[in-house]
């Protein structure tokens, strides 16, 4: 059997599909899974050892182009799938399976996709609280499964980085292998609002680093500058532990080296949810944003928040754009945490 996934177009949503994609496998260990996403997604697909391949989608993410989608499905026909799923919600998804004649096409119903999808599945919020349960539940026949309980323990995300990769990398950045590596993720795609502040993440590097421990700062160009405020406000012999890369990796080099660190700090973000596939010790913060829908899927991680409840907010009202509920997590909190996930690799050595 052949399948073709359309999936999201999110690190976090992309990382959390694979959990859909090692159910199939499991299901149908002779299933061939193809993955078309956009083309960034490629370094995430490709250590996915359930995909077969990943398909760049050319189109942009809000662009409909219908006449476009219609020639990249009439392009798939001769390729043989049997089925497909689309992960995204929207319209304009779920018409390239479409185009191209797959004969089972399962999906939640999102934009009203009557037609579009022939194994359409009606989403009961409340019966699958979490996204990766959505996800998840897709493998299975429809109406067989109506609530989250019912499935059998989910296959978490689980990205393959190979060691010599993670040397090689690590000395490309001139990250020096005499001190143990914490990763940082002080970024969040949203804004100030859901970032930890950059002081307390000065204060936590502070003390790491004057345990031993060296740091690398993770995230996009727009995260360089939070990253240099966290390096300026340590002391110089300090600061040379602390590497700022944000802005400085592709994403394939950014999985590789939170492979290569022995535990993160992030804020909820994608590369928080990366972590968490590579098993890493993680402390995951989190302000307005909630873990009820899309927690760090890891036996490994812990997570902190003060307040319940979701909370639609790009910009909090404190100092620098920062939420409160991020504020009051202190760095001794943080530090807690993270030495109860490190206390059995302690005592390994």
């Amino acid at each position: 059997m052949k399948a073709l996934i359309i999936g999201p177009s999110w690190v976090g949503d992309m990382m959390m599909s694979q959990t859909l994609y090692r159910t199939l496998k499991t299901k149908h260990p002779e299933m061939i899974i193809d993955v078309m996403a956009p083309a960034w997604c490629r370094p995430l697909l490709s250590r996915m050892p359930e995909v077969n391949q990943p398909i760049a989608m050319p189109l942009g993410h809000g662009a409909l182009a219908l006449g476009e989608r219609r020639r990249l499905g009439k392009a798939l026909r001769a390729s043989g799938y049997q089925r497909a799923f689309v992960l995204p919600n929207s319209f304009k998804s779920a018409l390239i399976p479409f185009f191209a004649g797959i004969p089972q096409r399962t999906g939640w119903r999102g934009e009203m996709r009557y037609g579009l999808l022939n194994d359409l599945r009606l989403l009961d919020k409340t019966a699958f609280p979490l996204m990766v349960q959505r996800y998840a539940s897709l493998a299975w026949p429809a109406g067989s499964i109506s609530h989250a309980s019912e499935l059998p323990p989910l296959l978490w995300p689980a990205l393959t980085v190979a060691s010599d990769e993670k040397i090689a990398t690590a000395a490309q950045f001139g990250i020096r292998g005499e001190r143990p590596v914490i990763g940082f993720c002080p970024g969040a795609e949203f804004g100030p609002a859901k970032r930890w502040p950059h002081y307390h993440y000065a204060t936590l590097a502070a003390t790491l680093i004057q345990r031993g421990w060296q740091v690398i700062l993770f995230g996009s160009l727009k995260d360089r500058p939070a990253g240099e405020q966290i390096r300026s406000a340590l002391s110089e012999q300090a600061s040379s532990w602390c590497h700022n890369l944000a802005g400085q990796t592709q994403l394939e080099q950014a999985v590789i080296l939170l492979a290569y660190c022995d535990a993160v700090v992030s804020n909820d973000s994608g590369l928080m949810h990366i972590a968490a596939a590579l098993n890493k010790p993680l402390v995951a913060l989190y302000g307005p944003s909630s873990p009820d829908f899309t927690p760090p899927l890891s036996d490994n991680a812990r997570v902190i928040r003060l307040i319940t409840g979701y909370h639609k907010v790009r910009k909090g009202d404190a100092g620098e754009g920062y939420h409160q509920s991020l504020i009051d997590i202190q760095p001794e909190q943080v530090l807690a945490e993270l030495d109860t996930l490190l206390a059995p690799m302690a005592e390994h050595e």
